[in-house]
């Protein structure tokens, strides 16, 4: 396995709510708020607010209880100026499944930050499974992203974040803009995981070997609760993998557990890729072999993944 590069842990930093008046004249402000409860039969989207160009499809329960529920930003790309909100309340005994068509794309700026903020709570006993597609950041482009996870005890979680640095299949090897990137768990309200990853276009790290190695895909996956087991399991998986440049670890959640119980904790697993193809592959086959050690349930690839 060759080695990863360290991204040194830093609190994210907020972001500053802007009045509309003035967000509209910087870009377009979109914010979506979606709540999803137990139902008698199945989870249920029992609340949605939205603002500006954000929305969700209907609902699908192709597997029963889970909801699995598709992310829209009609625009397509993201400039800057561009705030996007989304907060995701996850309560007691709900199973929800989110993940979105297409790859965000964020363009050149000419001095704008676009800001995409993202906040998922879940209660006890909820599930939570984020699964969105890649965030391509475009050479030229400002970007600032915050990924926020809060978790009580017993609740599930597993997600990922995928980020591909310019384009290299047409030539744009990042070589300018700034790319911001904040990842945050927090578990029984004390924080698990801070990290964060500021990439300036350009920069030796792109391509140095204590760096990025010259690979511009990046994925992290969150799987919680997750034991040393669980590790084995996904570390021999990835070994099988060609080309597979990973690193995967267990975040032992602090406080006291039974006698004889089996530590637990949030499983961290990064990647390094050339290909976007080959980085969401790699995801999709550590998701498959995850979900029934972490959730109890075979895998139920969302529809829109195979069209």
């Amino acid at each position: 396995m060759s080695s990863l590069p360290i991204f040194r842990s830093a609190p994210a930093a907020p972001i500053a709510s802007l009045p509309e008046s003035q967000a509209a004249a910087q870009g377009w402000h979109a914010r979506l708020e979606l709540g999803f409860e137990a139902g008698p039969e199945c989870t249920v989207l029992r609340h949605r607010r939205h603002a500006g160009p954000l929305r969700v499809q209907r609902p699908f329960h192709p597997e029963g209880i889970p909801c699995h529920t598709y992310l829209l930003h009609p625009p397509g790309g993201i400039v800057g100026g561009d705030r996007l909100e989304i907060e995701v309340a996850v309560e007691s005994g709900a199973h929800a499944l989110l993940t979105t068509p297409a790859a965000a794309k964020f363009y050149r700026s000419a001095g704008p930050l676009a800001c995409q903020r993202q906040s998922f709570r879940v209660a006890a006993g909820g599930t939570l499974e984020w699964l969105p597609a890649l965030n391509i950041v475009h050479g030229g482009a400002r970007v600032e992203l915050r990924n926020r996870f809060e978790l009580a005890p017993d609740a599930r979680l597993l997600a990922w974040d995928l980020l591909g640095l310019g384009r290299p299949g047409s030539g744009d090897r990042f070589e300018s803009g700034l790319c911001d990137a904040s990842l945050q768990v927090i578990a029984d309200g004390r924080p698990l995981l801070a990290e964060r990853l500021r990439a300036e276009g350009g920069d030796p790290m792109l391509n140095a070997v204590w760096g990025l190695q010259g690979r511009g895909y990046l994925a992290t996956l969150l799987a919680a609760p997750a034991t040393a087991e669980t590790l084995v399991a996904l570390r021999s998986r990835l070994r099988q993998v060609p080309d597979a440049l990973f690193g995967c670890t267990l975040l032992p959640v602090p406080g006291p557990r039974p006698h004889g119980h089996p530590v637990t904790g949030l499983l961290v697993c990064r990647w390094l890729a050339a290909a976007g193809e080959a980085l969401w592959e790699s995801m999709i086959e550590a998701w498959a072999l995850l979900r029934p050690l972490v959730l109890g349930r075979e895998p139920c690839p969302p529809r829109i993944w195979s069209t």
